[in-house]
């Protein structure tokens, strides 16, 4: 899996941070960022709640191969 931010649209809230440290940080420009792009699969389930959770709706999840 693949994961992105929409920096457009990320309005800071942090809570993919909250959902997946290991995955999103709050970087100066007061805005989430990726920091690992494509997640172990362990982690699927905590990048799928910060998607769930982002109030922007800013974060796609793209499968292998998208």
């Amino acid at each position: 899996m693949r994961v992105e931010v929409n920096l457009d649209i990320c309005c800071g809230h942090g809570v993919c941070v909250d959902a997946a440290p290991e995955v999103f940080e709050m970087r100066d420009d007061d805005k989430a960022h990726v920091i690992l792009e494509h997640p172990d699969e362990e982690l699927r389930a905590k990048v799928q709640e910060a998607v769930r959770v982002c109030p922007q709706m800013a974060i796609d999840l793209f499968e292998d191969g998208a």
